[in-house]
C-alpha cells in the first residue's frame, strides 16, 4: 500500500490527480481537478456501487472536479501501453479495468474493441 501520489495529464485539457492510501487495484481516496479545452453543459454525477464506495463528479463549462472514496484505482500508466493502433491516442473510454479502444474507421463508422485489463 502506498500513501499518496500526484499526477498531471494532458488529454484535451489539463488534469491533476491525487490518490491517497492506494494499492495496485484500489484506492481509499482519489480526486482530480480538470481544466479542459472544450466547454460542456454543467452536470453532476453521484455514483455508489459497481466497485465504488462513493464517487462524485461535477462539471461546469471547462472546469471539472471528481472525488471518490473506496474505488478502483485510476491507473493511467497502462493506458499508455495500449496505444499501438494507427491513431496514437486511441482509448475512447475507460471505467476501472474495462474500456473501449478505437481500432479503425471506414465510411463514417467507428470500430471499437472492448478490453479488460488486470483483475476484476
Amino acid at each position: 500500500m502506498k500513501l499518496i501520489s500526484f499526477k498531471h495529464r494532458y488529454d484535451y485539457g489539463h488534469d491533476w490527480y491525487v490518490q491517497v492510501l492506494y494499492t495496485t487495484y484500489w484506492a481509499f481516496f482519489q480526486g482530480s481537478v480538470s481544466w479542459n479545452d472544450y466547454p460542456c453543459w454543467p452536470y453532476i454525477q453521484i455514483k455508489s456501487g459497481s466497485g465504488t464506495g462513493l464517487g462524485i463528479l461535477f462539471w461546469v463549462y471547462k472546469f471539472g472536479l471528481e472525488i471518490s472514496f473506496i474505488d478502483h484505482r485510476w491507473n493511467w500508466d497502462w493506458m499508455e501501453d495500449v496505444q499501438d493502433v494507427d491513431s496514437g491516442s486511441n482509448v475512447a473510454w475507460t471505467g476501472g479495468n474495462i474500456g473501449l479502444v478505437i481500432v479503425g474507421w471506414q465510411d463514417g463508422k467507428v470500430f471499437v474493441d472492448l478490453f479488460i485489463s488486470g483483475e476484476i
